[in-house]
């Protein structure tokens, strides 16, 4: 078979077909989508999988595994896997672009100029430049008074189409922060524009200014209320007033409810809405009859909330649709974090990257066995030790282009014969993509675990990756505030993971 796709979604019963196609597949492997990678080695995932699988992928070269995602099959692979990886490949949703002109032909799309444009990088700049084209073309076409940009962070789509398209713009987010953020760049950018047409000697020095919400959108009826509010204009002027616990918008909520036929209208407008906000902005859509469009771009699948056991909420995320709830197949948190990779992220990786990517694999899933055999209170809490693999990837780069100098302090918890050196950083401050770097060792992270050492450098491999293995859970420990014990035994641990740590 080619692996080609023969589904579409033209029409809802298209759609249901090619969802009840996905999960008639996905039933008979639900083992692998429901376990989590770093169980590998504490729940055996590995007996689970076809033995003529196992044994021919182990033997595979890492630049063939990176490619699985991407559905790209191997002449030597079993024909069973072949069959599943191009099985896999006729379901996933096609990745080319799609036309824009002739989807949207009245489509003007214009580049955001570098007033505009700062603090973007280029891939917040592509996305805006395009989102707001979109956005302002479907607002003009339904004739909306209002853009609500919900989930706006520091404001980017909300700023380029109040003051290059010249809508009025409602940004609303949870942060109080990236409220400020916007209006400050809102005032700066106002005043570019009015020394602009000073210089031009303009008579119109009229501007639309983003209006900013901080309120943590938690329901469709909060959000309902949002937009009854802004449909009249003189809540509106106070729309920057609440508190980010919504204190304020409880008391609004009985007076400002979404009312049809107001005579206004509304485009809902979203830049990587995040997990459940994606939900409600549809839902919005669905029961406002004054929304008369909506522009979404989700993310963070693995934020959405589900149906469950385990989930008392009666709104959930997921399913939304009656013929998906009917289908009765639960996603789970493992198959909705997977659903956040990129098989064009895997696929593009260099040979170094991805040996890098699987032995930090390695390495969490056998300190999940020392976790499991040693600390077993602490399996209870789901243990999060950052983001490594990311954070690490990143300073190895920098550390490639220039030395770096971390002040450091020493783990409290460590034996005088364990000694480690660590970051030194607050523990209370939350973790992003910047302060998780921070989270790790530095010796066994940055320099111990090189992808340069255990790939192109001389030497016992084996006993370098115990090496690297042992501070990475001394590490690991230590982030969790737990003090090593003596009775540990890392080679038998070692000994038991490192047969399927390959060295490719």
């Amino acid at each position: 078979m080619s692996g080609t796709c023969k589904y579409s979604c033209d029409t809802a019963t298209h759609t249901l077909q090619w969802i009840n196609a996905i999960i008639d597949f996905l039933r008979p492997y639900a083992f692998l989508i429901h376990t989590h990678v770093v169980n590998f080695f504490k729940d055996r995932q590995w007996e689970a999988v076809d033995k003529e699988w196992m044994d021919c992928l182990r033997k595979d070269p890492v630049e063939n595994l990176l490619l699985i995602p991407s559905g790209v099959v191997q002449d030597h692979w079993p024909v069973s896997l072949k069959d599943f990886v191009l099985n896999l490949r006729s379901l996933v949703f096609p990745r080319e672009p799609a036309d824009l002109h002739m989807s949207l032909p009245d489509l003007h799309m214009v580049s955001v100029n570098s007033v505009l444009a700062q603090g973007m990088n280029m891939k917040k700049k592509h996305e805006v430049e395009v989102l707001s084209a979109i956005v302002s073309s479907i607002a003009d076409s339904v004739r909306a008074h209002t853009i609500v940009d919900v989930g706006a962070g520091q404001g980017y789509l909300a700023q380029v189409l109040s003051f290059q398209y010249q809508h009025s713009v409602i940004a609303i987010d949870a942060c109080s922060h990236h409220g400020r953020v916007t209006d400050a760049r809102a005032e700066r950018i106002k005043k570019h524009y009015a020394a602009q047409m000073r210089k031009s000697k303009s008579g119109n020095w009229s501007f639309n200014v983003p209006k900013t919400i901080t309120c943590r959108v938690i329901s469709i009826d909060m959000l309902k209320t949002l937009i009854g509010m802004s449909l009249h204009k003189g809540d509106a002027e106070h729309l920057g007033l609440f508190k980010e616990d919504n204190t304020k918008l409880i008391d609004e909520e009985p007076k400002s409810q979404c009312v049809a036929n107001s005579g206004t209208s509304l485009v809902l407008a979203g830049l990587h809405a995040c997990g459940d906000l994606s939900v409600t902005m549809l839902k919005a859509f669905l029961e406002c009859k004054d929304v008369k469009a909506v522009v979404s771009i989700g993310c963070c699948y693995n934020l959405l909330s589900e149906e469950g056991a385990d989930n008392i909420e009666t709104h959930c995320g997921f399913p939304m649709s009656s013929g998906v709830k009917s289908a009765g197949f639960p996603l789970g948190k493992s198959s909705r974090d997977l659903a956040c990779q990129s098989a064009e992220r895997w696929k593009s990786l260099e040979k170094d990257d991805g040996l890098h990517n699987f032995e930090l694999h390695s390495f969490r899933a056998a300190f999940q066995l020392v976790l499991s055999k040693y600390y077993p209170e602490v399996m209870e809490t789901s243990p999060s030790i950052g983001r490594q693999g990311k954070a690490l990837r990143r300073r190895q780069q920098r550390k490639v282009e220039a030395p770096l100098h971390h002040k450091e302090v020493a783990c409290p918890h460590l034996h005088p014969n364990q000694k480690g050196r660590f970051p030194n950083i607050d523990p209370n401050e939350p973790e992003t993509d910047e302060t998780s770097r921070l989270a790790i060792d530095t010796d066994a992270l940055l320099t111990g675990i090189s992808s340069c050492e255990s790939t192109r450098c001389e030497g016992p491999k084996t006993v370098d990756k115990y090496k690297h293995f042992e501070k990475f859970t001394q590490s690991g420990l230590c982030r969790l505030g737990l003090k090593p014990l003596e009775r540990i035994n890392f080679h038998e641990i070692w000994k038991e993971a490192e047969p399927f740590t390959v060295p490719y």
